[in-house]
């Protein structure tokens, strides 16, 4: 499906820029635990010769599927091995502040699906009262499933990454701020004004975060989250000028 081609202004009147990538590439939605639907959806960009190192991943590859382990560890792979990159996701911050925190961040996680991350690593459930000793032991058990490439490669993934005009967020950005000025929450849980106001800069914002039926641009703003782990529709979204493809599984 095709969102656009050859049109020489986008959006709304508030909001004119074309797209200008330096290089086609693609961004992943939001994966969420589903590591079958990563592998058809990596498969069919191999297909179209699409160069790895063009592939884009946008955040939240943990929690609420049942495939969190095995999502971690193929894009960890496909990073060294092939040159993916890999943004930080707000869930992906949750779990580190488990690994730092976790009787004070723990069942703040669970809540948000940190019971199937757990669960994806062979760890069973713990309860949200449980004493802090209980929470620790957790943790260690995490940090030793994992092992240490893996929570290292999670501590070092970026918070954007740019082509051209086109900058990949996994939440959002504040409108009236430049992007290398964002404050980690706005880019991690996204902003108030993201949605309502169109950025003045003309840099388009390609974003998951927020579950969206049909991917549309608006504004210079392009949602990609479909959903995966309760549609089973994981999406990518091909960018090159002046034309956006979106594949779904």
């Amino acid at each position: 499906m095709r969102l656009f081609r050859h049109l020489p202004v986008f959006g709304r009147p508030a909001f004119r820029a074309p797209l200008a990538p330096e290089i086609p590439f693609a961004v992943i939605g939001d994966i969420h635990g589903c590591d079958r639907l990563l592998s058809e959806l990596i498969s069919r960009l191999e297909r179209l010769e699409l160069p790895p190192q063009h592939v884009v991943c946008v955040g939240d590859y943990i929690d609420r599927g049942d495939e969190s382990a095995a999502v971690l560890r193929r894009l960890h792979r496909l990073t060294h091995e092939a040159g993916v990159t890999c943004l930080l996701g707000n869930h992906e911050d949750m779990l580190i502040d488990f690994l730092d925190r976790p009787e004070r961040a723990g069942p703040r996680w669970l809540r948000y699906g940190g019971l199937q991350t757990l669960a994806s690593f062979g760890l069973g459930p713990i309860a949200e009262t449980a004493p802090e000793e209980a929470w620790r032991a957790h943790r260690n058990a995490l940090r030793l499933a994992m092992g240490e490439d893996l929570e290292a490669w999670l501590r070092r993934l970026p918070l954007f990454w740019r082509s051209g005009n086109i900058a990949v967020v996994h939440a959002g950005a504040d409108p009236a701020v430049r992007l290398s000025d964002q404050s980690r929450r706005s880019l991690l849980w996204g902003h108030p004004e993201f949605s309502r106001t169109a950025r003045q800069d003309g840099l388009w914002v390609i974003h998951g975060h927020t579950v969206v039926e049909r991917i549309a641009h608006r504004d210079g703003r392009i949602g990609i989250d479909t959903g995966a782990y309760a549609t089973g529709r994981l999406s990518a979204a091909l960018v090159s000028t002046w034309d956006v493809e979106v594949i779904s599984t």
